[in-house]
């Protein structure tokens, strides 16, 4: 379990930067489908703290308590 979340904490952090990147470069874009993409871009990025959050803080747990 430990294994896995180690694996999975900076696969899901590179893919928040990568999409912080890809909503910064639409934002930069002139016309209205960019504002959309860029819009849609930075909601992911929600997601994706997040679940980078939870899977920190089971790591936490899960290391914390020795197993």
């Amino acid at each position: 379990m430990t294994s896995l979340l180690l694996i999975l904490i900076p696969i899901v952090l590179v893919a928040v930067v990568f999409v912080v990147g890809r909503g910064l470069f639409s934002f930069t874009q002139e016309g209205e489908e960019h504002r959309r993409r860029s819009n849609r871009m930075m909601q992911w990025r929600l997601v994706l703290q997040a679940l980078a959050v939870v899977l920190i803080l089971i790591a936490t747990v899960v290391i914390g308590s020795g197993r």
